[in-house]
C-alpha cells in the first residue's frame, strides 16, 4: 500500500530517557514488510516508522515520513491537566475466564505431545472515554508517569482500513531492538512481579523475583529465542549469563542486556527487528505452538505485542516492544488495551491474574481509572 502526502501532520512519536523522535508528514504508507526494507534499500528518506502486528502474516502499519526529527532527552509536552471521566466498559475474558485460561495452558505445557513449554495469555479491556482524546495528549499523559519518559504514539492507517484514523499509544518499558551504527543492543523483559506501595513489601517482591526459579527459566526462554535470532546477523554477540532486576512505576521484571555489532553494514535496524519478532516475551515457546494456541484463544491481537519504533535512512533506529499500550479509536473516545503474562508450567492461575491487573495499571492510571 502507497500513499504520497504533503501534509505535515505527527504520524509517531517515540520518547525515551536519552532521546525523542518525532515523524511528521507522510512521503508513502507500506502494509508488508518487505515494500518498506526495499524502500530503504533503495536510499529512502528520510527513514520509516510505525508498527509490526504481533502476527507477522499480517499488514504492518509502517509510513515512510516526510520529516524524521531526533532531539536529545525525553519528551516534553504538557497534556491538558483535566479529568478525561474514562471507564473500562467490557473485560475479554472476566477473571474468571483468565483464570481458566491459565490453567487450560498450563495442561497444554505439561503434556509432551503439545510441544510448548511457555504461553503468553493476555487479557483485553474495552475503555470508553467522556472526553475525547488525542493521541499525542494521552501518550503526554502516559510519558509523565513513566520515570523514564517512555512513551510512544503511531498511526495504524497504513495497516488498511479497518485501522483508518486508528493509532497505537504505550509507554513500554521493553527494547525489542536497538542499533547504532554496528553496535547492536537490546534488553528483553520476562518473568515479573507487581510493585507494592509498602516499601518493604515492594523490596521484598524484587529479592523474590531476582531469586525466582520459575521467572528465571522463563526469563531465560526469551534470552535464547533473542540469541539464537541476532547472532546470524552479528559479528559478535555479548549475552549476560544471569539476568537483572528492572523496574517500572508498576511492575519488577528480569531483564538483560545484550548487545553486539553487525556482520554487514547493510543491516538495518529493521531487518534485526522483524527477525527478533515474536520473541517468547510475548509470545511464547516454541514461537509457531504458542502463536497457534493464543490465536485459537484470544482470537487475534492486531498490533499488541508487536513492536513500534524508526529506523533512518542509515539504518539506525530503535524497536520497542508494544506493550502496556492502547488501540485508539478515531473519534478518541474507545480505547483497546491490554496486560499478558507468561505461562509456564510452574505457573499459579491466581498470581498470573494479578499480574495482568498490575500490568493495566500503565494505561489505566493516565486514564484516571484506579485499578
Amino acid at each position: 500500500m502507497s500513499e504520497h502526502a504533503t501534509r505535515h501532520d505527527p504520524v509517531f512519536l517515540l520518547s525515551r530517557p536519552e532521546e525523542h523522535v518525532i515523524a511528521t508528514g507522510i512521503r508513502s504508507r507500506f502494509d508488508r514488510l518487505d515494500d518498506a526494507r526495499e524502500y530503504l534499500g533503495s536510499g529512502g528518506i528520510p527513514g520509516i516508522v510505525g508498527a509490526l502486528p504481533f502476527d507477522p502474516r499480517e499488514p504492518c502499519a509502517l509510513t515512510a515520513p516526510v520529516e524524521l526529527t531526533r532531539r536529545p532527552g525525553r519528551w516534553r509536552h504538557d497534556a491538558p491537566d483535566v479529568t478525561v471521566g474514562a471507564q473500562v466498559t467490557a473485560f475479554h475474558p472476566e477473571p474468571d475466564q483468565h483464570v481458566r485460561r491459565v490453567e487450560d495452558a498450563v495442561r497444554a505445557i505439561a503434556d509432551p505431545a503439545n510441544g510448548v513449554a511457555k504461553i503468553v495469555l493476555a487479557r483485553r479491556l474495552d475503555v470508553r472515554s467522556a472526553e475525547p482524546l488525542s493521541p499525542w495528549d494521552f501518550a503526554a499523559r502516559l510519558s509523565a508517569r513513566d520515570h523514564d519518559g517512555n512513551a510512544f504514539a503511531t498511526d495504524l492507517s497504513p495497516a488498511g482500513p479497518s485501522f483508518e484514523g486508528r493509532h497505537l499509544i504505550g509507554s513500554s518499558p521493553e527494547v525489542l531492538v536497538r542499533k547504532q551504527g554496528d553496535v547492536v543492543s537490546c534488553h528483553p523483559l520476562a518473568g515479573s512481579l507487581p510493585r507494592d506501595l509498602d516499601p518493604l513489601t515492594d523490596a521484598e517482591n524484587g529479592r523474590r523475583l531476582a531469586s525466582s526459579a520459575k521467572d528465571r527459566r522463563e526469563h531465560g526462554y526469551v534470552v535464547d529465542a533473542l540469541a539464537a535470532a541476532l547472532a546470524p546477523l552479528c559479528a559478535d554477540l555479548e549475552v549476560p549469563a544471569e539476568p537483572s532486576l528492572t523496574s517500572t512505576p508498576t511492575m519488577w521484571h528480569l531483564g538483560t542486556a545484550i548487545s553486539g555489532h553487525v556482520a554487514d553494514p547493510a543491516t538495518t535496524v529493521l531487518d534485526l527487528a522483524a527477525a527478533a519478532h515474536p520473541t517468547p516475551a510475548i509470545c511464547g515457546t516454541p514461537t509457531p505452538a504458542a502463536r497457534d494456541h493464543i490465536l485459537a484463544v484470544e482470537g487475534g491481537r492486531g498490533f499488541y505485542a508487536g513492536a513500534v519504533g524508526w529506523c533512518d535512512t542509515n539504518g539506525d533506529g530503535e524497536w520497542m516492544v508494544s506493550i502496556r499500550c492502547a488501540d485508539l479509536a478515531p473519534d478518541g473516545r474507545e480505547l483497546v488495551t491490554w496486560a499478558g503474562g507468561g505461562i509456564v508450567a510452574e505457573s499459579d492461575p491466581a498470581a498470573e491474574l494479578a499480574e495482568t491487573s498490575a500490568k493495566f495499571r500503565t494505561v489505566l492510571s493516565a486514564l484516571d481509572i484506579a485499578g
